[in-house]
């Protein structure tokens, strides 16, 4: 008896076959371009990964963050290429371009909007940074070589093996990666006392859009200025930053008060905005807004919490909050003194007791599908606008807001000494969050509205003219430059909101290292054509 299914699997094998085929036929000068560029101490064929290697899936996957880029209608890339050497690198720069292949550049980190390793344009491939991720510490100098496929924990794990009275400004997330973080501003709980990761950067290695390996000397202070703030990926491939260590006391102190609607929230909240950015430099308190279940008759209730790092012990911390902030109540009962690496932990929200090993593990502590966006106070909402948000806020449910106070070292740094241009007359970053466990357009698209609705209701509070973003927070929704339209009108359309006045700046860097826009994505500096 002739099974019925048969013609259908034939068919089937036949198409899966002639996709192979096709695929390895149209690869194939490309392929064999990286083969001939490839240093052959270090073959490049052992980090090749195309759709037809049983590793590729797990390859791309690893470092996906956001789980809305990992569905099956998700545009997949032609190749992925896990450089181990420069030499790598460099192959995969020069055949891209003789080829006309995409270069996405990924260094293991979140990437809110996936543009690491997400294309419009389906002929692209990924480099993957993630093998090099070496840290030199030297004690002696007070400073470190960190390759940029590297993850934050891991370069504060590596310091801390070194000294104890030593860390460096940059986030609290450990999986974040070092080349998007660092290349686009990255921020933490010391950018108060020490600014930015950027402003503690003395010199960097790229690898051009000609192939070519360059220091700070040999690359120039344009490209510098570029590379440190203004998103890497647009001017080249960075593959190593030095960076410069800061002082820390051999203990710090951590704190975290939470406050409901019916516990004075409103006010508490109304007084940060008033307060935490004029705080000692060593104090950084952070605040977020959540929606929570109340007790008894509260229902859906606003939970108010209030994150701290101080730079010393909690006998000279307990003043200051006494002297500034009384209302939050704070206790010796609440302040905890740890290193500052353990800190870190802490701000991760581990376990208590959790090792600093934990610090080197690749793996967040949980996969969503999330939507983000930013903003900036320049000045206070006023109480009313305070007790509105709450409202709306416990409306929509989901979203939550993350403010990071400003002041401090930020507020003496000027605007236009790195390409990051939030610096003095700012009251607060925010980010406003939403996260989901449903795949799916119809969910993905139901929860970005949710946010995108807390988004608008803020708009008359916060920055204008342009209304601000930061460049780490990646939101599409500001705009993009089109597959075959890369404008400079479009690219400035989202460029001033996460740069102001430094864009131009940028825009002219760009052209003049890149005039044929190879390292481009959807949100990359565009070239002036006149």
């Amino acid at each position: 008896m002739t099974n019925p299914s048969f013609p259908i699997v034939l068919f089937l094998s036949t198409v899966l076959l002639l996709s192979f085929f096709t695929f390895i036929s149209a690869n194939e000068p490309f392929l064999g371009c990286l083969h001939s560029n490839s240093n052959p101490k270090y073959p490049i064929s052992s980090v090749i990964y195309s759709r037809s290697n049983s590793s590729y899936s797990s390859v791309l996957q690893t470092y996906i963050r956001n789980l809305r880029f990992n569905e099956s209608t998700t545009q997949k890339p032609q190749l992925i290429i896990t450089a181990l050497h420069v030499s790598h690198i460099q192959a995969a720069v020069v055949c891209g371009k003789q080829h006309d292949m995409q270069m996405k550049i990924r260094s293991g980190g979140h990437d809110y909007e996936g543009l690491s390793y997400v294309s419009e344009n389906p002929n692209f491939f990924v480099l993957d940074m993630f093998n090099l991720r070496a840290i030199n510490v030297s004690e002696e100098n007070e400073t470190a070589w960190v390759q940029t496929g590297a993850t934050l924990g891991e370069v504060y794990y590596r310091i801390a093996e070194k000294s104890n009275v030593h860390g460096f400004p940059a986030g609290v997330c450990p999986t974040v990666g070092v080349g998007g973080h660092m290349t686009g501003g990255g921020y933490g709980t010391m950018m108060r006392k020490y600014g930015l990761s950027v402003d503690n950067i003395l010199d960097a290695q790229v690898v051009d859009v000609n192939g070519r390996f360059l220091d700070r000397a040999s690359m120039g202070e344009d490209l510098f200025w570029a590379i440190t703030g203004g998103g890497g990926s647009s001017f080249g491939v960075v593959v190593a930053f030095k960076i410069k260590l800061v002082r820390v006391p051999p203990k710090v102190t951590v704190f975290r008060v939470d406050k409901t609607y019916h516990q004075n929230a409103v006010n508490l909240a109304y007084k940060w905005q008033q307060i935490a950015y004029k705080l000692p430099d060593d104090l950084f308190i952070r605040m977020t807004l959540a929606v929570v279940n109340g007790s008894g008759i509260e229902g859906k209730t606003i939970m108010a919490t209030f994150r701290a790092l101080f730079l010393g012990d909690s006998t000279k911390l307990l003043p200051i909050m006494e002297k500034f902030y009384p209302e939050l109540g704070v206790q010796q009962k609440d302040c905890i003194e740890l290193t500052w690496v353990e800190s870190i932990v802490y701000w991760t929200e581990f376990p208590n007791g959790t090792s600093i090993d934990a610090l080197l593990s690749r793996v967040p502590q949980s996969l969503v599908y999330h939507k983000r966006k930013s903003d900036y106070l320049t000045k206070p909402m006023p109480k009313a606008g305070i007790e509105l948000l709450f409202q709306k806020m416990v409306e929509l449910e989901s979203p939550f807001i993350q403010f990071n106070p400003y002041g401090g070292r930020m507020s003496q740094i000027p605007w236009f000494e790195k390409p990051y241009p939030h610096r003095a007359g700012y009251i607060t970053k925010m980010q406003y969050s939403t996260e989901w466990n449903e795949g799916g357009a119809e969910a993905a698209n139901r929860y970005k509205q949710l946010v995108r609705d807390l988004y608008n209701f803020m708009t008359p509070y916060v920055s204008k003219s342009p209304r601000q973003a930061f460049l780490n927070y990646r939101d599409i929704d500001l705009g993009v430059n089109h597959q075959g339209n890369r404008s400079y009108i479009e690219g400035a359309a989202f460029g001033r909101k996460y740069f102001k006045d430094n864009f131009d700046r940028l825009v002219k860097i760009k052209t003049n290292v890149d005039p044929d826009n190879f390292f481009r994505n959807e949100q990359s500096i565009p070239v002036h054509r006149s």
